[in-house]
C-alpha cells in the first residue's frame, strides 16, 4: 500500500518543555539504563518474531508487553523518544529495529538469509522489510523519509534500492542502547568533531544581573515557542563575546540543554556539504538535547560568501540556535529574537566580586572599586580570580592575610585572568626597569610621574567624581613618546608598568598595518578588544608606520590611511588602560592628531652629563669592573640604547678573558657598535683611552 509522507524537522519543543523531568538522581539514571536495555531487547524480540513467522518458525518466545515496560520507566525509553522525535511510522520503527538487531543479536543474520532465500544475504534490506514486517509502505524507502533524510540508516552499495544492504548509523545505535545517557558529558557525533565543540559549564554565580535577565527572556521565548513549528533563533549582539556565551549557557542550563559552539569560519561554502552538516547537527541536537551557538565574532558583514553560508545554515538548522557576533544579521524566513549583550556594569562587577569572595570581601570596599576600575572582567573571569586569590590565602596560613594582602592577591589574579587574550596578539614585556634606571631631564621625568597619577586616579575622577557620566569622550589616557632610537622610550614604558603594577604589551604597528583596505582597523580592533578587560599598558612601537602628515586626498588609499589613524586614536581615547605610541620622527605627525593625545613626552638625545650618568648605571652590581673612566666613556656621542649594547658586548669579552671589564674591552665593543651604526670613531671620542 502506498503511503505518502513528508519529512518534518525533529521535535525539539517537547525536549524544552519537559526539560525538568529529565533531572533525576544518579541511581535513577542507572535504573533507566537497565530498563531501557530490557525494553530494547523486547522490541528486538518482536521484530525477530515477525521474521520467524515469515519463514514458518512458530516457536518464538511469547512477546513482552512493551507498553507496560515503558510505563515503569522514569523517562521514556530511547527507542520511543527517537521514534517520536523523528516522526517514525510503526513500519519505519520496525525497519530501524531490524537493522539494530543485525548488529546486536546473532540470531538475526540467519533469519535475514532465510527470509531472502540466500545464505550470503545475512543483512537487512528494504525488500526483506517490505515482505516480512507489518504495516509496510513504500514511502519509507524514499530519500525524504525520516530513516534516510536524518541518516538513521545507511543504504549500502547495490544494484537496486530494495536489495541494497541497510545498516543502522553507529551514533543512532548507541543512542538506542542508552550509552549517552550513562555519560555525564554528552559528546556529539564524531563526524561533527571538526566543526562543533561543547561549551564549558557555567557557575550561576558568574552571571551578572543584566545577563540573567537576558537568559530568562530566552527561556520564556523558547518555552512559549513550543506552540509553533520551530523555535525562534536567538541573536546575541555586541562587543562582549564572552558575555554572549555566558548568557546562552545560562539559558541552556535553565532549559536542560547542552550547548555546543560552531565557529562560523568553518561552515562549508559548498551547498551540499553545508546541507549535510546542518542535517547532521539537527539530528545530533535532537539526540543529545543540545542547542548550538553559531559564533560569528571573527566575521565581517562584508564577507559575502560566508554570510550566505550563515544564512543557509540558519534556514536549514531546526535545533535551538543562537547567533553570536558584533553585528545584527537577518533571516527572512526565520523568526529571530535579537538581544544586546553588554559588558557588566560597574555595580554588577562589584556585586560579582563580593559574591565570589564571600566573607573575604569584608574590608575591601576601596580595593574592590579599584579592581573594577582597572579590570573590566566577565563573570567567569571574576570568579576564577576570586578562587585563585582565596586558594593562595588558604595555601599560605603562616602569612597574615589582611585586606592589604588580599588586595595584592586579587590584583595579581586579575592580571593573570586578563593576560591570555592579549598574549597571542602582542609581545608581553616583563618590566625590569625602575625610576633609578631612567636617565632623563627632570621635565620629562615629571611628565612620566603625572602619567602614572592619571592612571592611578582614573577611577576616582571618572567614576566617583562623575566625569565618565558627563561624557564618554577623551577618557582614555593616550601618550606619545617621541625621540631618536635608543633614548629610553621603551624603558620609560617599563618604568610605568612597574610603578603601576600592570602588564606591558608591545604591538609592532609595522605588523598591524595592512595594505588591504579595512584590514588595519580589523587588526587594531582585535588588539584593543583583547586588552579592554585587563587594563594593560599598550606600547604601539614604530608609530611612523601609521602616522604621517595628512595629505590631500587624491585616491581611496589616501582616504583610508586617514581613516586608519582616526580609528586608532578613537580607540586610544576610549581605552580603559594606558596606550603609548612611540615615534622617531615627531615632525612627521599631523598636528591635528597630536591634539587628540593627552601626553607628549620628548626624549632628547643625551648630553655628556646624561651619558656619564647612564654609564654609571649600566653595569649591574655583580659585574666586576676595573679602571673605568666614566668621563672618557661619556665622550662617546651615542644614545642610551647604544651604551647598553657596548656594555653587554664588553662584558662578554671580559668574561671570555677571565678578566673584569676594562676600558680596553669597552673600546673593542665601541668599535663594533660604531661599525653597526656606520659611523667612524673620532679621536675626540676615544683619544687618551690607551
Amino acid at each position: 500500500m502506498m503511503k505518502s509522507k513528508v519529512t518534518k524537522s525533529p521535535v525539539m519543543l517537547d525536549v524544552i518543555v519537559n526539560a525538568d523531568e529529565r533531572t533525576t538522581p544518579h541511581r535513577s539514571v542507572e535504573d533507566w539504563a537497565q530498563a531501557n536495555q530490557r525494553y530494547l531487547a523486547a522490541a528486538l524480540a518482536d521484530v525477530r518474531a515477525a521474521l520467524e513467522r515469515y519463514v514458518g518458525n512458530q516457536e518464538s518466545d511469547p512477546p513482552e508487553d512493551l507498553a507496560a515496560l515503558a510505563a515503569e520507566m522514569p523517562v521514556p525509553p530511547a527507542l520511543d523518544t527517537l521514534a517520536g522525535t523523528f516522526g517514525l511510522s510503526a513500519f519505519e520503527r520496525s525497519v530501524l529495529l531490524l537493522c539494530a538487531g543485525v548488529e546486536l543479536d546473532s540470531r538475526y543474520a540467519p533469519l535475514c538469509a532465510a527470509v531472502q532465500q540466500d545464505p550470503a544475504r545475512t543483512y537487512a534490506t528494504f525488500s526483506l522489510a517490505l515482505a516480512a514486517l507489518d504495516g509496510a509502505h513504500w514511502s519509507a524507502l524514499s530519500a525524504s523519509s525520516p530513516l534516510r533524510h536524518w541518516r538513521l540508516i545507511e543504504v549500502g552499495p547495490g544494484n537496486a534500492l530494495t536489495t541494497s544492504p541497510l545498516r543502522i548509523d553507529e551514533r543512532v545505535l548507541h543512542y538506542l542502547l542508552g550509552v549517552q545517557s550513562m555519560r555525564s558529558m554528552l559528546c556529539p557525533d564524531e563526524r561533527l568533531a571538526g566543526f562543533v565543540r561543547p561549551a564549558d559549564n557555567l557557575e550561576p554565580e558568574s552571571l551578572a544581573a543584566s545577563q540573567r535577565i537576558l537568559a530568562e527572556q530566552i527561556v520564556a521565548a523558547w518555552t512559549q515557542g513550543a506552540a509553533g513549528s520551530r523555535l525562534p533563533v536567538i541573536q546575541l549582539c555586541g562587543e562582549d563575546a564572552a558575555g554572549q556565551l555566558a548568557v546562552a549557557l545560562a539559558a541552556c542550563q535553565r532549559l536542560g540543554l547542552a550547548l555546543h559552539v560552531l565557529p562560523a569560519l568553518v561552515l562549508p561554502a559548498e551547498p551540499r556539504e553545508h546541507e549535510a552538516l546542518a542535517r547532521l547537527w539537527t539530528r545530533e541536537a535532537a539526540l543529545s538535547h543540545s542547542a548550538l551557538l553559531l559564533d560569528c565574532a571573527e566575521l565581517e558583514l562584508t564577507d559575502a560568501p560566508r554570510e550566505a553560508a550563515i544564512g543557509r545554515f540558519i534556514e536549514a538548522a531546526s535545533s535551538p540556535l543562537f547567533i553570536a557576533g558584533r553585528e545584527r544579521r537577518s533571516a527572512p524566513y526565520r523568526t529571530m529574537l535579537t538581544l544586546e549583550v553588554r559588558q557588566p556594569s560597574t555595580p554588577e562587577q562589584r556585586d560579582l566580586w563580593e559574591r565570589g569572595l564571600g566573607d573575604a570581601a569584608v574590608g575591601l570596599n576601596g580595593s574592590l572599586d579599584t579592581l573594577v576600575g582597572h579590570f573590566s572582567l566577565q563573570g567567569p573571569a571574576i570568579r576564577a580570580a576570586c578562587l585563585q586569590a582565596l586558594s593562595r590565602a588558604a595555601s599560605q596560613p603562616h602569612l597574615r592575610h589582611g585586606p592589604a594582602e588580599m588586595e595584592t592577591a586579587l590584583w595579581e589574579a586579575c592580571r593573570v585572568q586578563a593576560r591570555p587574550r592579549l598574549a597571542n596578539l602582542a609581545q608581553h614585556i616583563v618590566p625590569a626597569a625602575a625610576w633609578d634606571d631612567l636617565v632623563l631631564p627632570e621635565t620629562q621625568r615629571q611628565i612620566l610621574r603625572e602619567i602614572a597619577v592619571h592612571v592611578r586616579q582614573r577611577v576616582k575622577v571618572h567614576e566617583t567624581w562623575g566625569f565618565a557620566a558627563k561624557s564618554t569622550r577623551g577618557l582614555g589616557i593616550s601618550v606619545l613618546f617621541a625621540g631618536a632610537s635608543g633614548t629610553g622610550k621603551t624603558m620609560a614604558a617599563e618604568v610605568l608598568a612597574n610603578e603601576l603594577n600592570l602588564d606591558l604589551f608591545r604591538i609592532d604597528l609595522s605588523q598591524v598595518v595592512s595594505k588591504y583596505i579595512g584590514e588595519t582597523e580589523k587588526n587594531l580592533r582585535r588588539v584593543f578588544d583583547a586588552a579592554e578587560g585587563g587594563g594593560a599598558i599598550l606600547l604601539f612601537d614604530e608609530a611612523d608606520a601609521l602616522f604621517g602628515k595628512r595629505s590631500e586626498v587624491r585616491d581611496s588609499h589616501d582616504r583610508y590611511a586617514n581613516i586608519e589613524v582616526s580609528y586608532l586614536l578613537q580607540r586610544m581615547e576610549s581605552y580603559r588602560g594606558l596606550a603609548i605610541l612611540t615615534t622617531n620622527m615627531r615632525d612627521a605627525l599631523d598636528p591635528a592628531f597630536l591634539r587628540r593625545i593627552r601626553f607628549v613626552v620628548q626624549f632628547p638625545f643625551p648630553d655628556a652629563a646624561q651619558r656619564a650618568e647612564i654609564w654609571r648605571r649600566v653595569f649591574p652590581a655583580d659585574t666586576p669592573t676595573d679602571g673605568l673612566d666614566v668621563a672618557r666613556l661619556a665622550r662617546l656621542n651615542i644614545a642610551g640604547g647604544n651604551i647598553r649594547n657596548i656594555a653587554i658586548y664588553a662584558a662578554f669579552l671580559a668574561a671570555d678573558a677571565h678578566e673584569p671589564v676594562r676600558m680596553s674591552h669597552l673600546l673593542r665593543a665601541a668599535r663594533v657598535e660604531y661599525a653597526k651604526l656606520e659611523r667612524p670613531l673620532t679621536e675626540a671620542e676615544i683619544g687618551g683611552w690607551g
